[in-house]
Parts: structure tokens; sequence; C-alpha cells
């Protein structure tokens, strides 16, 4: 990172937060706003963030919050380290409790006449960062309530999560004894932390536990649930997670070393779903339910295309694959349908979009079209077993598929 650096840069538009992740930036950016009538009278600044550093809201001193605004230090600006270097609330993801990091300990020199505090909120189940809250000063040390203030800010919101985290266990829990009645085979459900909730005999059995293990009748509380030695197994769960965001209906497998020195084992899961959220998944060992898991290596993954080139009003349009819902081919122009419209690809003919997209979830469905997978919502059957994916409910895109890719579609979405 350049340590000239003097402007934050700014951040991506979109979320990949949870939906329950809105009430706790609600509730801290209530905290921000008492804190910030408090450091207004100190010539501070409280600044609150999601849990990948965009800042989401700035309150305190006018004259502070204007010097703040010209390092970027105000709303849809990215203060990860990775984005801005050390600083309060990027540094607050990286390590535990309250942080200070004062004049020449931020990397940039832009940065170094303030002096920051910041804490970051984390999710007691998975341990990733939901938010932060920061406390920053132009030109003048901090006060040394600062951390004892962030500390108890964060416990208030963090003793939230752990409400929901437990009422999230007892969904699952319900959900498990629903599920282990109709199957005798080797069953477990596990958080999304990838740790387990609760077994079925023939599971402890598999996994060489004791019959007493507190597994067996389900752990709610998030300290006392244990993480199986199955080195894959989170990896997998954070998979399986992304694809029942999309899909609560969603189901795949993959194959696991569930016990050293054995072949590996097959390993099919299912959401939990709880209020319309996924709080979990069912482990069934042995089964092969749905779309596979893939795991490419990291050299295969270095030379895929990150960026994906379109052109719009002589400009030239970097995409994101995620960003793009389908490729629709118009003789050799091909025109992606995006999350910011549509954008002619820079890349002419549709194979060759193809090869570009396949990788990141993209199936070709029809012979003018290729569709993103991942961003299909609902699906459409005719009278004659047509059928059409739906991938933006807002404007009703409809994506039609041929008789010949029908099958392999079916199968991909687990329909």
């Amino acid at each position: 990172m350049d340590p000239a650096l003097h402007i934050a840069p700014g951040a991506p538009e979109g979320n990949d937060h949870r939906l329950d992740h809105d009430v706790i930036f609600t509730q801290l950016g209530g905290l921000g706003a008492l804190a910030g009538r408090d450091v207004e009278l100190d010539g501070g600044v409280v600044a609150v963030t999601d849990g990948t550093g965009r800042i989401l809201g700035s309150w305190g001193d006018p004259t502070a919050r204007k010097r703040a605004d010209l390092s970027n230090l105000a709303p849809w600006s990215a203060w990860s380290e990775q984005c801005t270097g050390t600083n309060g609330m990027g540094t607050s993801f990286e390590l535990p409790g309250p942080i200070t990091v004062t004049g020449p300990e931020h990397w940039c020199e832009g940065f170094q006449q303030w002096a920051c505090a910041g804490i970051s909120i984390r999710d007691v189940v998975t341990g990733s960062p939901v938010a932060s809250i920061n406390i920053s000063r132009w030109k003048a040390p901090l006060s040394e309530h600062v951390p004892t203030w962030l500390r108890n800010a964060a416990a208030s919101v963090e003793e939230e999560i752990h409400r929901r985290a437990i009422m999230e266990a007892k969904s699952v829990v319900a959900g498990f004894e629903h599920e282990s009645a109709q199957m005798s085979g080797p069953l477990m459900a596990v958080d999304r932390g990838a740790h387990v909730i609760a077994a079925n005999c023939a599971a402890i059995s598999l996994l060489k536990l004791a019959d007493d293990n507190p597994i067996a009748t389900g752990a709610a509380e998030p300290a006392k649930r244990w993480k199986p030695d199955i080195p894959e197994l989170p990896d997998v769960v954070r998979w399986a997670m992304g694809r029942a965001l999309q899909r609560p209906q969603w189901s795949g497998y993959a194959r696991l070393s569930v016990c050293p020195g054995e072949d590996a084992l097959p390993v099919s899961m299912r959401p939990v779903v709880a209020s319309n959220n996924v709080v979990g998944m069912f482990c069934a060992f042995g089964l092969e339910e749905g779309e596979p898991y893939e795991k490419y290596s990291d050299v295969a993954s270095a030379s895929l295309p990150p960026r994906v080139i379109g052109v719009r009003d002589e400009r030239l349009v970097l995409l994101a694959p995620s960003e793009i819902r389908y490729a629709q081919a118009d003789r050799n122009i091909v025109w992606l349908s995006t999350d910011r419209g549509r954008i002619q690809a820079a890349t002419r003919g549709l194979d060759n979009v193809e090869e570009l997209l396949a990788p990141h979830g993209f199936r070709r469905v029809h012979r003018r079209f290729l569709t993103n997978l991942r961003r299909v919502v609902e699906l459409e059957r005719g009278i004659k077993g047509e059928l059409v994916l739906i991938t933006d409910l807002r404007c009703r895109e409809r994506v039609p598929v041929s008789r010949r890719h029908a099958p392999e579609i079916r199968r991909l979405l687990g329909v």
C-alpha cells in the first residue's frame, strides 16, 4: 500500500451481509449518534462501519467532520486494512478488544494527524466481524475513557447477537428432531460456523464420540458447541450457506475425510431455515444429493479473469461476474444483463463469453442465453414442460431454457 495515501478509497456498491445484521447496524447507529453528542464537545468524530470496513454513518463535531471528509472518513468509503492501512476501524478487525492507532501508527501519512480508537463487533457463531465503531480526534489525544466506552458498546450489541444465536440453535434442534425421526443413517446439524449443535447415535458412532457427548441432545450455547476434526467442513459449510441464501430449497454434497486414514465419505447438505434466514445445515453422511462441491486449485483460480469487460457510451465497464445475471447473444454481439443495467460485452461471440464466465457458475441454457445460476430466484414450468428462469423479481426477467439443456439445469438447481 502506498504510504502517501491521504484519501480513503470509495467502497464498492452492494452488500453481502446477512439481513439480521441490519438490526445490528441500527443499534450501533443509535449508540454512535448518542456518543456523537458527547464527542462533539471534545472535537471528535464517531463512525460506524459494516464488517468489511465500509463506513455506514458518522457523527460528532461539525468542524472535525469536515476535516474527516477531506480524508474520506465518511459514509461509503473503505477503511479496512487492505484498503487504507492501519487505522482504528480496519485494525479492529485484526485484533481483539479495543485498539488505538495514533499518529505515525497509521501506515498512510495522510492520516497521521488523527488519533483513533475502535472495536469490532463479531458474530458469536462464526467469529467473523459484523461491524465496528470508532472514535477519532484531529491533532489531539483521545480520552482515557474511550476504550472502556468502546468495550461496553460492543458488549451491549454482541449480547443481542448472542441472543439471536441461541434462538437460531433452538430452531436447528427443532428441525433436527423432525429430520432425525425420518432417517436412520448418520445425521448431524451444524451452525453457520460449522460447529455441531446436534447429532444422532449413528453420527456419534461414525465420528467416534462418547455416547454422553452433549451434542446428542443439542448444544444451544455457542461456546459449548463442538467443532469436528473434518478439515474441509468449514469451507464446505460456507459454500453451502452461500448457495442456500439464494435458494432456501437448495441441496448439495461434498466428499469429506471424516475419519483419518479412511476413504472420504459423501456428505449431503440441506439448509435449516427459520424466519426466512438460513441458520444452519443438516449433514447426512453417505448420501449424494443436489449440487456437487467443486474446489478449484489456487493455480486454476489465479488464471480466471477477475473482471468481465463491457462497453457502454464509449467507456469500458469492469464487471464482477456476480453482477451479471445472464448474457444474451444478438448474432455476434453479446448483451449482459447486470445490476448496472444492460451492457454490451467487449468480447464478441457467446461461446467466447461462456469460456470467461463458466468458472463463475454460468451455464448455457439456450443457444442464445448464458445464465448465472446463482442469480436464479424462481422457475416457471409450461404446460408442455417448458422451463423458464427468473433472475430478477423486480422486472420479472424471463430466460428460456431449451429442451436440450433442461435436464442438466434441473440437476444443477436441484429441482
